[in-house]
């Protein structure tokens, strides 16, 4: 914070990047928030201007005595409610394209050399991290799994993380040819139309489908033979892949630690900068006031839209009418954790079963001795009559609110860590078994719903490196595969831990023992065959821990992995380099040998720094939690204009960080962030069989939202999420990566029309704004 006697002078920012300094100069923390204070200013003065305006005043434009961008500040022409002879099933292209073109004709003010240069500062950033997720290949096409029959991938230059660039002309950016086979999913997934029995079997309503389920065999699964590249550990820490040549030139461009700490660097000036700040926040209040008046206006004409499409013929009837509701379309709980994917009662009822039916099996090796289950409970004094919710005691209440000590506790049950080994471990005694039938439970709720679907996060170390063949024998072993779950890595963030315990020596160690098998694996599938089965179910990575720990800064220039062997834990933006900068080495083999490459999805902005959200918004490809965007709007101005995924989660917020009436969902939803509805742990704060309806059931409740805002948080929730194109397909519509109304097919999504052409319209009009030149009238 500013002095009042001696204010600095806000930073000279050069849009250049120039990497040729050979000392890595890691950016100090940088103040990009927009306090309590500076809203309520600002806020204060634009109700005394409008208080006095005069009658004169209405039509020009009003400043504060800063720079002025008077058309940008004006509401832009909203279509009026369409009347009854007016379709409303049939494509809106032309309809985006009129209304874009009618607001360009209203405003007629120009670019002051102010804005001009926050303008460009925002190009630049935007390029910066265009640039990361290309060389990571995290775009919708770059991945062989996105190509199908159908799909064959997106021309250069149009592709984005979730499709087709808003502003770019999709009638021609489809490719025609893919490069790629067809990419196919085993067990395949079951038909459009199927019905959940009790033998937790799928089965068709078809007499022709009934044998469709394909019961997932290890012996049917291709496993490719070994391939010539070769790869190696440089000195920096990042694998780098070369030709079988034995030329020691990397065959693939991985931006370096010092290319990114400079472009970190660079963005933090942008988001601290006071002009910028005040800019953005403009813009996102302006946003903000346009989705209210468009809901004013158009409320009545989605319902209907949603009902029916229009009156028509008796034999077109039944083709406009939307047979979807929020209860039937698809959602993605894009961000749960497999270790507290079931709620209370669920993990209490196995545990009694087991401790009736199966208390001789030896499930546990502590103090020189072989352990059964029924000795560990007599151990802890209690019986199967005296469990209850109670006394597991894995509910966040109160005492977890900025706690996350005790809510790391919470993970086991009854409070004693040995139950947490037994039931929600995989490498135990007795390998995971019980977590398997529990996990198998869930997966059978989640088929029987059909409509929900989950992205389990499950942990990876960096302990050992045998931690990957562990998880995926214990995945392809126990046949966890089910058609409506895909799997995450996650990754904790605890070197200090390990680095404290004597299972690393150095931060290298904890790189290696991530990355070395999977870059085994894609040499040579035989070599770990389990392992290159489970990661065609892989998503991607995440990386978690808490974020509000501090972190202390003792050098100037951090050294590289090799030579990091401080107790110290590496800052976030330092585990977030080694993370991405390995997954993107490990992209390109992996996309040169056909194999599914993987997207980066970590935990940020729930607490800490701004840097944390800056470093994801460089190399992510969408993050979870994201609360502290509302205190940033440089940077949550950024998140909107590229559509940066938010898997936002405000019961989880209100037990640990944030209470749930001041969590900023509703807020980012308005001005159209991609933002989404996920559960995080189910097991500590939600009580229903289905935590994702609770979710979105309480966020309805508070926030007053309507049937088509749901239906559009679903609607994000499926784009965000990393299920195949073939699937995506089925649940959104055939050409569902268009933007806008192009896109959407109201027959599966239950999203008006109208709804996602606004949504194309107003982020187009902003990413025009834009680029907007000195002078130039604002379009």
């Amino acid at each position: 914070m500013q002095s009042d006697s001696e204010p600095e002078s806000p930073p000279q920012l050069s849009l250049s990047n120039d990497t040729n300094n050979e000392d890595i100069h890691v950016p100090e923390p940088r103040d990009g928030f927009y306090g309590y204070t500076d809203e309520k200013s600002l806020q204060h003065m634009e109700e005394k201007r409008w208080a006095h305006r005069r009658t004169s005043d209405v039509s020009t434009v009003v400043t504060d005595g800063g720079a002025q961008i008077a058309g940008s500040l004006k509401l832009t022409a909203i279509p009026e409610p369409q009347k009854s002879g007016e379709p409303t099933y049939a494509p809106l292209f032309y309809q985006d394209q009129e209304s874009i073109s009618a607001t360009q004709a209203q405003i007629h003010a120009t670019i002051t050399p102010e804005y001009e240069r926050v303008f460009q500062l925002f190009q630049r950033a935007l390029e910066l991290r265009d640039k990361y997720i290309f060389k990571s290949l995290q775009r919708l096409g770059d991945d062989p799994r996105h190509h199908d029959d159908h799909f064959h991938g997106i021309i250069e230059g149009y592709a984005d993380v979730a499709g087709v660039k808003p502003d770019a002309n999709f009638a021609g950016a489809r490719r025609e040819h893919s490069t790629y086979q067809p990419w196919k999913i085993y067990p395949k997934p079951p038909p459009p139309h199927w019905r959940f029995n009790s033998k937790k079997q799928a089965a068709t309503t078809a007499e022709d489908l009934d044998d469709f389920e394909e019961e997932f065999e290890f012996k049917e699964c291709d496993i490719p033979g070994p391939h010539d590249w070769t790869f190696e550990l440089d000195d920096k820490g990042v694998y780098q892949i070369y030709p079988a040549s034995g030329e020691k030139t990397p065959i693939f461009d991985v931006p370096t630690i010092r290319e990114y700490f400079v472009d970190l660097d660079f963005v933090l000036s942008v988001i601290s900068d006071g002009p910028a700040k005040s800019i953005a926040y403009r813009r996102l209040k302006y946003l903000t006031s346009q989705f209210e008046m468009y809901s004013l206006l158009n409320e009545s004409q989605e319902l209907a839209e949603m009902k029916t499409t229009n009156i028509a013929p008796r034999t077109l009837l039944r083709s406009l009418i939307s047979i979807r509701d929020f209860y039937n379309v698809r959602k993605v709980d894009t961000h749960v954790h497999l270790a507290s994917c079931m709620n209370q009662k669920h993990l209490l009822r196995f545990i009694k079963s087991k401790m009736k039916r199966n208390a001789n099996d030896v499930v546990i090796f502590r103090d020189g001795a072989e352990l059964t289950l029924e000795q560990v409970f007599r151990s802890l004094n209690l019986s199967a009559y005296d469990l209850s919710i109670d006394t597991l005691d894995m509910h966040a209440h109160q005492d977890s609110f900025h706690r996350f000590d005790k809510f790391n506790l919470k993970y086991n049950p009854i409070g004693e860590s040995r139950l947490r080994e037994i039931f929600l471990k995989i490498d135990n005694k007795i390998d995971g078994r019980y977590f398997a039938e529990l996990t198998k439970e869930v997966m059978a709720d989640l088929e029987q719903s059909k409509y929900q679907n989950c992205e389990w996060r499950v942990s990876i170390y960096g302990r050992s490196e045998d931690e990957w063949d562990k998880v995926a024998r214990w995945v392809v072993n126990n046949k966890l595969f089910s058609h409506n779950v895909r799997w995450l890595i996650q990754v904790p963030r605890l070197y200090h831990v390990y680095k404290e315990s004597g299972s690393v020596k150095t931060f290298e160690d904890v790189v290696v023992n991530v990355f070395k098998p999977l870059f085994e694996v894609t040499k040579d599938p035989t070599s770990h065959p389990e392992l290159h089965v489970f990661l065609q179910r892989v998503v991607g990575f995440d990386s978690v821990d808490d974020e509000s720990k501090a972190e202390r800064r003792i050098h100037r220039k951090f050294p590289y992995p090799r030579l990091w062997d401080l107790d110290q834990n590496p800052p976030f933006s330092y585990w977030i380099y080694y993370m991405y900068a390995n997954m993107a080495s490990l992209n390109h083999w992996r996309q040169a040998r056909g194999f599914n490459t993987f997207v980066f999805r970590p935990h940020a902005g729930e607490a800490g720094d701004t840097d944390h959200l800056t470093a994801a918004f460089l190399t992510s490809h969408s993050i979870s939690h994201g609360i502290l965007l509302r205190k940033v709007p440089a940077l949550q101005y950024l998140f909107y204009l590229r559509q940066i995924g938010l898997a936002m989660s405000p019961l989880s917020n209100n037990a640990l960080f944030l209470t749930y009436e001041r969590n900023p969902l509703p807020d980012f939803f308005k001005v159209g962030l991609n933002v989404s509805l996920s559960t995080d742990d189910p097991l500590q704060f939600h009580f229903t069989k289905e935590p994702l309806l609770e979710e979105y059931s309480v966020a309805a409740h508070i926030y007053k939202l309507p049937q088509s805002s749901l239906a559009e948080l679903a609607r994000n929730s499926v784009i965000q999420s990393g299920f195949e194109m073939e699937i995506k397909r089925h649940w959104l519509g055939q050409q569902w990566y268009l933007p806008g109304a192009a896109g959407n097919d109201i027959h599966k999504t239950n999203v008006p029309n109208t709804r996602l052409a606004y949504r194309h319209r107003t982020l187009t009009e902003e990413l025009q704004l834009v680029n907007q030149k000195v002078g130039a009238p604002v379009s």
